[in-house]
């Protein structure tokens, strides 16, 4: 008999995060400077990205941390480290991004792209630790019903506009059966508008996968594109 698999607290999060990186490193890669609109689109797009890394590690500081070492002393030690050293280096981008907002030269951008593709490299070796290790000490110590209301402590820690951000990133990082069990698992309410932003992320193939799976051919209010 094939075991269930555990509730994986980082699995989605983590999935949102690496496409969030990778498509606005993409988007530094070849900003424009001589265009206004290119120059403070990318730039938006990073300061966003900042946002959502330093909400997580806050989140990750104020609910998985503290859980681990509850059941498991000094497990989350090194990654804690690491986290500071994520904020320092969030801080640093910030500033190199405001400064190349303030004037705009080809050199600037250079040293803030290659910053924040160290930055991103860092951060998938990290992820990496949280999703093994990290897992392996809350499945060690927790049972998935102990993980579902930590998940919902942090999913209720979660404002409007933050949560709007991540399922934006979210949704078209998730296989197919993840991304129906999230939209699913939202309520009635919030479900036609996600819906439709899904619409607006997902091609035709990847509409039609989750219409199917939610039972759900179409969504009042949602104008088929």
């Amino acid at each position: 008999m094939t075991a269930l698999p555990r509730l994986d607290l980082y699995a989605h999060i983590h999935k949102a995060l690496r496409l969030f990186m990778t498509d606005t490193l993409q988007q530094l890669s070849r900003i424009d400077i001589d265009d206004p609109l290119d120059l403070a689109g990318t730039l938006g797009q990073l300061d966003a990205l900042l946002d959502a890394a330093q909400h997580h590690v806050d989140k990750e500081n104020a609910f998985v941390h503290p859980a681990i070492e509850a059941r498991r002393a000094g497990a989350s030690a090194a990654i804690d480290a690491e986290h500071e050293e994520h904020l320092d280096t969030i801080a640093t981008l910030r500033a190199e991004s405001a400064a190349l907002r303030a004037m705009p030269s080809a050199a600037a951008a250079q040293r803030l792209y290659r910053r924040l593709a160290a930055f991103v490299a860092h951060n998938f070796e990290h992820m990496a630790v949280e999703e093994s290790r990290h897992n392996q000490a809350l499945w060690a110590a927790y049972s998935d019903a102990e993980l579902t209301e930590i998940h919902g402590r942090i999913m209720a820690s979660i404002g409007p506009r933050e949560m709007s951000e991540t399922l934006r990133w979210m949704i078209p990082a998730l296989t197919p059966a993840e991304r129906a069990l999230v939209i699913g698992s939202l309520p009635p309410a919030v479900q036609a508008p996600v819906l439709a932003s899904a619409r607006s992320l997902l091609n035709d193939t990847a509409w039609a996968k989750l219409c199917r799976t939610l039972d759900q051919a179409s969504v009042p209010g949602l104008v088929e594109a």
